[in-house]
């Protein structure tokens, strides 16, 4: 059984700032907006939604295959997945394009401000979802406009269930388009925030939304997250980190379990349960697609 993951790859340049954003910004002065913020601390990292989660599957054992444009710069991410063993037959390149590039900055209480350029993910929708043999479940986590709109029918139009995980994406779309995705896809994954956004233009509840696919999980954080079926409501607890490291793909690596856990076939209780523990590891390492999931594999 295969996973067909459709989202972005991208390169992290990930920089850290040792004070506080909040010490830096004047809430009187948002107006006239000029900061400047000393980050001793940098890296470059591989990232992206869709590459973030086939790490996290991949490294549960399971089989994803990526469905995502990379730019002229990109032959480094590919060769770097092919030696994991994950399939990138649905990996194009867009040869006059920059692969998409994401610039994080973290602070000391692990709040980022990103800038974010498409590139090639813009051309996302060049790629087409058909059935094939061992595909039997997909996801749709933020990428270009287009591909996700064309994807999602794709995937009903094939009979593969998918996850629908708009994630930063969700702005992008206006209440129609969002109820259309839900009556689509299978189960629905946002964090608390974009929950309440989703909710907000679609003029559903999570309740309702539960009601209208297999599923739909709101994850908390810290917290935990909450588990609606059939509009019923459990709460899954967190799974305390051994440190707090790095938040950045947090909840790519939680999708990720997510996948595995569908792939077996389990409730999806039990998939947020091994989500969460996956995401206590992940925030433990530096970087999306640096932990070791070894521990979790039976």
């Amino acid at each position: 059984m295969a996973s067909l993951i459709c989202g972005s790859l991208a390169f992290d340049t990930i920089m850290t700032f040792e004070g506080r954003f909040a010490e830096q910004i004047l809430p009187d002065q948002l107006h006239i907006l000029n900061v400047s913020f000393l980050v001793p601390a940098l890296r470059r990292d591989f990232g992206g939604c869709a590459g973030n989660i086939a790490y996290a599957l991949n490294s549960l054992g399971g089989k994803p295959v990526p469905m995502a444009t990379v730019g002229s710069d990109g032959a480094g991410y590919v060769a770097r997945f092919k030696q994991l063993g994950i399939d990138t037959s649905f990996v194009h390149e867009i040869a006059d394009s920059y692969t998409a590039q994401a610039m994080i900055m973290t602070d000391r209480d692990n709040n980022q401000i990103t800038a974010f350029h498409p590139g090639a993910m813009m051309q996302a929708h060049v790629t087409r979802i058909e059935q094939r043999g061992d595909f039997k479940l997909g996801i749709i986590s933020p990428d270009g406009r287009d591909a996700m709109l064309q994807h999602a029918e794709q995937f009903k139009a094939a009979g593969i269930p998918f996850v629908f995980d708009p994630g930063q994406g969700l702005p992008m779309f206006d209440g129609k388009e969002l109820a259309a995705f839900i009556e689509r896809a299978t189960w629905v994954t946002v964090n608390d925030y974009e929950g309440k956004m989703l909710s907000e233009r679609t003029g559903w509840s999570s309740a309702e939304i539960s009601r209208r696919v297999q599923g739909l999980v709101v994850t908390l954080g810290g917290e935990g997250c909450e588990v609606w079926v059939g509009g019923e409501k459990t709460v899954v607890p967190a799974v305390t980190a051994e440190a707090v490291v790095d938040p950045t793909g947090c909840g790519d690596a939680w999708r990720g379990a997510l996948l595995f856990g569908l792939e077996q076939g389990w409730s999806l209780a039990k998939c947020a349960e091994l989500g969460n523990q996956v995401g206590a590891l992940k925030i433990a390492s530096r970087g999306p697609q640096n932990y070791d999931l070894s521990s979790l594999r039976g």
